[in-house]
């Protein structure tokens, strides 16, 4: 017997599990069309929104959508749930839930106090009854911290990662296009290069040669080298100048797997890296990377929707205090994200969910080659990201990175929005590069400051 049923517009609609609610319910995406999941009309849709609605949010904390005896994310979530947060909102249902956090009344505070109460699947489940605007409209009551040698996520700021890939490692074009950002201010949440060889040799020479150019400039942000957390593990070991460690997560324990990480595992490189103390404002030394369609593309989505799957990402992330936490949201391509609608839905989503469950969570705004969108959907979604008070964004030379072959935002764009919507960089950041030239008195660029930084690098 199905577990759910809805007469709507002259039809029954039956759906037989609260998995196949959730599914049902998601705005259209090409990633659970894929998994046989989505609804297979705009009207099923509505009919599993209704249902979605009239659930009481205790019922996420009942019906675990994959089994706790079966996955260690199930467990990590159900075990950490603070029953006394999540008194004030017990009582109501999705839909509910949905129009108490709209509410002017419902504040940063009230939300920052109701995070540890919420399980991933009610901040996914509440967004599937959100218009975009309504997205944005929450997520920039919501204020969360995080600091190493910079402090995140103040009010009326946006911080960026500074990406220099480069297809074949090399340092003078690392170093070259690290310049080049900071010269437009860009770098305040990390300088961070994914190694096109990932071994531990040459990330020990690209956490060496990041980390000399930071001191040699005195550059108040943090490094990393987002290469396998075993390896960061094995690099703490052999005293290399390891900031944060990186790992990308998933929702669940075989999409995990598949990127051979365990939630132990991530536990034994927070002791590490917090062990070395090298923050100065701050100790969050952990950076996570998600993208909806991970578990889907790994064969481990239970049944379970990409958007839902995504948010259980950001259960694994909180556990661990992170400094920085990103979806990369249009990186996996057209197959889990078809155009620049579902990209631009699914990055509004993803920060919604992320800074509801307390995370300081940014975005790169991103697409590949062979998806339907193009860089004028990037421009809507940084833009409103950066309303709804993104934590940072990524930028990369030109928006185009070389290495990974995808397009992002570029060092100009994060300038844009400073200056179009009057947010800053990082306090520690902005007077670094007020005393390097790199800023005027009002904070805009200053050409003359890029030239001494090009001379001091000689």
């Amino acid at each position: 017997m199905p577990q759910f049923r809805i007469a709507l517009g002259g039809e029954t609609f039956s759906f037989d599990s609260l998995a196949t609610v959730m599914a049902r319910a998601t705005p259209s995406r090409s990633g659970d069309h894929l998994a046989g999941i989505a609804a297979t009309s705009d009207v099923e849709r509505v009919a599993a929104q209704y249902v979605l609605a009239d659930l009481p949010l205790k019922t996420f904390l009942a019906q675990p959508l994959i089994p706790y005896e079966a996955d260690e994310v199930t467990r990590l979530i159900c075990d950490t749930h603070d029953v006394a947060a999540f008194a004030p909102v017990a009582h109501m249902t999705v839909g509910q839930f949905r129009d108490w956090l709209l509410l002017d009344s419902t504040d940063g505070a009230a939300l920052a106090a109701l995070s540890p109460g919420l399980t991933p699947e009610m901040v996914a489940a509440v967004s599937k009854l959100m218009r975009n605007r309504d997205l944005i409209a929450v997520a920039r009551k919501v204020q969360v911290i995080s600091a190493f040698r910079s402090t995140l996520g103040l009010s009326g700021r946006i911080g960026s990662r500074l990406q220099p890939n480069h297809p074949a490692d090399d340092l003078q074009g690392i170093v070259a296009s690290t310049l080049d950002g900071l010269s437009y201010a860009v770098g305040d949440a990390v300088i961070g290069v994914n190694p096109a060889t990932d071994n531990i040799p040459t990330a020990k020479t690209l956490l060496q040669v990041l980390d000399d150019l930071r001191q040699r400039f005195d550059i108040p942000t943090q490094t990393c080298v987002l290469t396998h957390v075993t390896n960061s593990l094995d690099l703490i070991e052999q005293g290399a100048p390891v900031d944060l460690v990186f790992q990308s997560v998933a929702g669940t324990e075989a999409a995990n797997d598949g990127f051979g990480v365990t939630l132990a595992m991530l536990q034994e490189a927070q002791d590490a890296a917090l062990s070395l103390q090298r923050g100065t404002v701050g100790q969050n030394a952990m950076y996570f990377e998600t993208g909806q369609g991970a578990a889907l593309s790994a064969n481990a989505h239970h049944g379970v929707d990409q958007q839902t799957l995504e948010a259980r990402a950001y259960g694994v992330a909180r556990a661990f205090d992170p400094l920085l936490v990103n979806t990369v949201v249009g990186f996996i391509g057209p197959e889990y994200l078809f155009d620049g609608k579902e990209i631009i839905r699914a990055g509004l989503e993803d920060h919604f969910c992320g800074k509801l469950l307390g995370l300081p969570m940014g975005c790169d705004v991103c697409y590949t080659n062979h998806t339907q969108a193009d860089q004028d959907d990037m421009d809507v979604l940084m833009t409103l990201l950066a309303d709804a008070r993104a934590h940072f964004l990524i930028a990369v030379p030109g928006a185009d990175d070389v290495m990974l072959n995808y397009q992002s935002l570029s060092f100009h764009d994060i300038a844009y929005l400073r200056h179009s919507l009057g947010l800053r960089a990082a306090p520690e950041f902005e007077t670094w590069l007020g005393n390097m030239g790199l800023t005027g008195p009002t904070g805009h660029l200053a050409e003359q400051g890029a030239q001494k930084l090009l001379e001091g690098a000689r």
